[in-house]
């Protein structure tokens, strides 16, 4: 198939890189909020189809035999002056949002529009001139019959008003959906100012830095991509060895003088309620450590040079369920339901024996009924933070600022129920963004205004899935580079 370019007059050059399955590299000259039916299907209708085209009614692709190339970083010393406010006392406004929008891809007729809403009011809110969306989950429950929704995501923030003003993007999708191996269904979307003149990204492969511009969508496999590092966790870190869609994806960054990690992480889940109160901590528990342990290992290697590094995503922190539980229901008697003709604890049952017989809690794999759901609102949860204790494992490699709003799941996918948390799992701060202790270095200065720093939750009135996406915006100070300019420095 020869290749086809149009160029829509006057519009910005955005690139799509590959492979969507096979096709390795493509740019694309079009305006994609002039584009409609915008699409990254094949010409036969299969999605990234093997060995096809992908296709625009308006605007198309040119294949590339390898993705071009920079030269490297020649500097990173600040500029003098930076857009949109920016003074000599003043550095570049961070946004770092993390979203698991599993369930925003099984309905997104109902949630994607109040979801992009309540995102785009966060952005207009704190103005950043780097933006950082890492998503887990990314297409729902299957990636593959989700293909279309995806696309439509992708083309809405792209064309967004509320983005209109971030001139270049790096979007980052793992779509090898027929690989149980590799598949991890995460996205990371990055969205760069255009007031923001002095700005590189990693290429790992040269290891060197190249200088940002344009707008590029890419596939993501192990092997194809040399701007990010994607692992799944090895098999046998899997909960009885069963694959599910988890593990990392890192991209280097340097703004200015100041050059830093970002890593997008998914861990795993709590399968079984009753397995998780059976032991404090639980098995799950370790089974999260072993893997934050993982990653930490990977992105503080020799392979490398060390920088500060921003985690966020994903991490289904838990409370403590066995302590907790003791907790709640203190005054209450247990009660325990077996399975027929078997030994295993099927159902848990918390019963008052002085208040009519009522049912504080009941507990099954995948229930978690309490009386009183105000518990984990009220103050924001803060008296539940005490049950919050994975965290405390990584306390010399980890550091997180101080949580003040409500655990970030389950909530109800209800559009009437938008604080209610549904009755599956005990609610629980499970998406976070951590830091380095350089990184934290970078976050918390003194010349910092305490306000600049928001550490919250979006869409707390809103419908937003069954998690509410978290974020957490500063300003990197005038001078950050000094904290980490050894790293930039000793980088080819």
């Amino acid at each position: 198939m020869d290749d086809v370019v149009a160029v829509a007059e006057g519009d910005p050059v955005f690139t799509v890189r590959g492979p969507f399955k096979r096709v390795p590299c493509f740019h694309w000259h079009g305006d994609v909020r002039a584009a409609q039916g915008f699409s990254l299907s094949s010409a036969n209708g299969e999605g990234y189809g093997p060995g096809t085209a992908a296709s625009f009614r308006r605007g198309s692709f040119t294949q590339l035999k390898s993705p071009p190339l920079q030269s490297p970083l020649p500097s990173l010393q600040p500029r003098r002056t930076m857009a949109r406010k920016l003074t000599s006392t003043q550095g570049a406004g961070i946004l770092l949002v993390t979203a698991n929008v599993g369930s925003l891809f099984e309905n997104p007729g109902n949630l994607q529009e109040p979801w992009l809403k309540e995102l785009y009011k966060t952005v207009q809110t704190h103005k950043p001139h780097f933006l950082a969306i890492h998503c887990q989950e990314l297409g729902g429950k299957s990636f593959k019959g989700a293909v279309p929704r995806v696309q439509n995501f992708v083309k809405a923030l792209l064309s967004s008003d509320a983005l209109k003003e971030f001139s270049r993007a790096r979007i980052y999708l793992d779509e090898n959906y027929e690989s149980e191996e590799l598949f991890t269904a995460l996205g990371s979307f990055y969205f760069i100012h255009k007031s923001l003149k002095n700005i590189h990204q990693f290429d790992f492969n040269a290891q060197e830095y190249q200088k940002v511009s344009g707008k590029e969508i890419c596939a993501v496999t192990l092997d194809s991509l040399p701007m990010v590092e994607k692992e799944k966790f090895p098999q046998d870190y899997f909960p009885e060895g069963k694959w599910s869609r988890k593990g990392f994806i890192r991209t280097r960054w340097a703004l200015a003088d100041c050059a830093f990690d970002l890593v997008n992480i998914h861990l795993f889940h709590d399968a079984d309620n009753v397995v998780a109160w059976k032991e404090s901590p639980s098995l799950y528990t370790g089974i999260r450590q072993k893997a934050l342990d993982y990653v930490l290992d990977r992105i503080s290697d020799q392979r490398y040079e060390k920088l500060p590094y921003f985690l966020f995503g994903d991490f289904n922190f838990r409370l403590d369920f066995r302590s907790l539980i003791a907790s709640l229901c203190s005054t209450a008697t247990m009660q325990t339901i077996r399975k027929t003709d078997s030994d295993v604890v099927d159902k848990l049952m918390f019963i008052e024996s002085d208040n009519d017989q009522k049912v504080v809690l009941e507990v099954q794999k995948k229930i978690f009924k309490y009386a009183d759901q105000n518990v984990f609102r009220e103050n924001n949860g803060t008296s539940l933070q005490e049950f919050d204790k994975e965290l405390s494992a990584f306390k010399d490699r980890l550091h997180e600022l101080e949580i003040s709003f409500p655990p970030s799941y389950p909530y109800s996918e209800e559009d009437s129920n938008a604080k209610q948390y549904m009755t599956t799992r005990c609610p629980a701060w499970c998406d976070r963004i951590l830091m380095s202790p350089s990184a934290k270095d970078l976050v918390v200065k003194p010349e910092n205004e305490e306000k600049s720093i928001v550490y919250d939750n979006i869409g707390p009135n809103v419908c937003m899935g069954d998690h509410k996406p978290v974020f957490l915006s500063f300003r990197l100070p005038a001078g950050a580079g000094n904290s980490c300019q050894r790293g930039v420095e000793h980088i080819p």
